[in-house]
């Protein structure tokens, strides 16, 4: 059972899509990909097949405990378009679980009026659809229920913001050491 859902539309950004799964899973977070088409092989706004472990009507929602949101364009408004998905992102807001969203993606939440007055930030030129968002620049940004990002090299951090959210801390921190992010290196090893 998944604790994560990241949703995949024709048009999704790929570095996005990627590297939150592969930093979720590196955190032993259980994080299944699903497509909102009728098949498995979603295409990417780079014109990259990758194929979705499931499809929309497989999602198990009643376990999943966060809504992850990659950008792309036409990938975010199809997302937005989505009614079966944006009718389960209203039920998540109401519940209080999860929603995280980076690049253009944070302006679903903002288009379905979810944000009231929280912090919140996408990618640059977009902020006007956040709705009634408080924008802020920041790469990440963590108010309430929310985790938003600006864009694909923003992405490390907002996946570890993710792992905090679901995993704590310190985990968060492993995953990015044993990465070589770049607040974690490390002069004495590099010298031997």
């Amino acid at each position: 059972m998944a604790q994560a859902l990241i949703f995949l539309a024709p048009g999704y950004e790929e570095v996005e899509m990627l590297t939150v799964v592969d930093l979720l899973r590196r955190a032993e977070i259980p994080i299944d990909m699903i497509s909102i088409t009728d098949s498995l092989e979603v295409v990417s706004s780079h014109n990259v097949t990758i194929k979705a472990d499931k499809l929309f009507s497989e999602a198990d929602f009643d376990e999943a405990q966060m809504i992850i949101l990659p950008g792309g364009i036409p990938g975010t408004p199809n997302l937005l378009a989505y009614k079966p998905l944006t009718d389960k992102i209203c039920e998540f807001a109401e519940k209080g679980k999860w929603l995280s969203a980076v690049c253009a993606a944070p302006t679903v939440y903002g288009q379905l009026g979810l944000y009231k007055g929280r912090k919140a930030t996408c990618y640059p030129g977009q902020e006007s659809n956040l709705g009634d968002a408080s924008y802020t620049i920041q790469p990440v940004v963590t108010d309430g229920i929310f985790i938003t990002s600006r864009g694909a090299g923003t992405t490390i951090e907002f996946a570890a913001a993710i792992i905090e959210r679901l995993k704590g801390k310190e985990t968060a921190a492993t995953v990015l050491k044993k990465i070589i992010y770049q607040d974690t290196y490390d002069e004495e090893s590099a010298k031997k």
